[in-house]
């Protein structure tokens, strides 16, 4: 007799439940018998690297998100190839990963580590966890609690990540379709969208949109005119890859609802920011976001809480890493 199919419904149980059990043992304050100051020796090695430079904040909240979604939230990203592997890190859409978000995870596990009680007791997924809460702290967006309890992820592929990372080509639909795999509701993906609020993109990310869009209209009718017009005298129509352009040109340097107002005025950078004004499913959310910051930074910590539950390793899965780079 050949098997009964799986239903939506019992497929969606088993989602519900291999993520309940991955995520079980993740609570606030894992590490207070083994190393209970954990949290400020993180906050202290983030912010040491912040007053360097404030790259380390979009860097590093980059770095945790495509973490998180590619292999679940186990620092499998942070891992360097080698000869009889690539790892997620060389993969094309994680090249352009700030070095930044690498040297806040590494210097911080090093304060950790230097710790006699906490060395090898805390993982690179945890420390990335809490460093990015931090840098979202330390750039004026709300803090939270953090849940811990990560271990660190035994492989990393290049294969892994293909198809596995939101495009800034993506509509509405893709967009709900990628995060609800995840177990993240479409407020989930707005909130976390918004993290757009801080950091740069490359001209050669949204350059369609302001040369190329269509033969009616070659750039996109959505997009501000004076903002397009800014865009094309920043971004050549023969790309430069060195040029960044601030994500956000009102506030590129807070983590605030800014975001929400740049697009209602037309000014998202990309296809996939803009569409969440433009899409009258989501329109109301970004409406309400864009005038109640409490109401945002509620959705996000929420959003941003859930992201820290995809695929965690737990058990056999998983482990501490000694060097978050490498595999022990």
């Amino acid at each position: 007799m050949a098997p009964a199919p799986i239903t939506t419904l019992s497929l969606s149980l088993i989602i519900i439940l291999l993520c309940g059990s991955a995520s079980a043992q993740l609570r606030q304050n894992y590490y207070a018998a083994t190393c209970p100051d954990v949290e400020d020796i993180v906050r202290k090695a983030v912010t040491a690297k912040f007053q360097q430079t404030f790259v380390t904040v979009p860097a590093t909240i980059r770095l945790y998100f495509h973490d998180c979604f590619v292999s679940g939230c186990d620092a499998s990203v942070i891992v360097a190839s080698t000869p009889g592997n690539t790892a997620e890190k060389d993969h094309p859409d994680n090249l352009s990963l700030a070095g930044d978000g690498f040297d806040t995870v590494i210097k911080a596990k090093a304060a950790v580590d230097a710790v006699p009680r906490c060395r090898n007791k805390v993982s690179c997924a945890d420390i990335l966890a809490l460093a990015t809460r931090d840098v979202i702290k330390l750039s004026g967006g709300p803090s939270y609690p953090v849940e811990l309890g990560r271990l660190d992820g035994l492989r990393s592929t290049n294969g892994s990540v293909e198809g596995n990372l939101p495009k800034p080509t993506f509509n509405l639909n893709q967009l709900n379709s990628m995060f609800a795999s995840r177990g993240l509701s479409q407020a989930d993906m707005i909130a976390l969208s918004a993290c757009h609020t801080v950091g740069f993109s490359h001209c050669n990310k949204f350059s369609n949109r302001i040369y190329n869009f269509s033969p009616q209209n070659p750039v996109d009718p959505t997009l501000d005119k004076t903002y397009a017009g800014k865009l094309q005298g920043m971004c050549p129509r023969n790309v430069d890859p060195r040029i960044a352009i601030d994500m956000d040109p009102a506030t590129p340097r807070i983590f605030d609802n800014a975001y929400f107002r740049n697009l209602i005025e037309g000014k998202g950078l990309f296809t996939s920011d803009q569409v969440l004004f433009t899409d009258s499913r989501s329109k109301n959310t970004v409406n309400q976001w864009a005038s109640d910051s409490k109401a945002f930074n509620d959705a996000f910590i929420t959003a941003i809480t859930k992201l820290g539950r995809v695929g965690v390793k737990t058990g056999r899965n998983g482990n501490i890493r000694f060097d978050c780079g490498r595999f022990n």
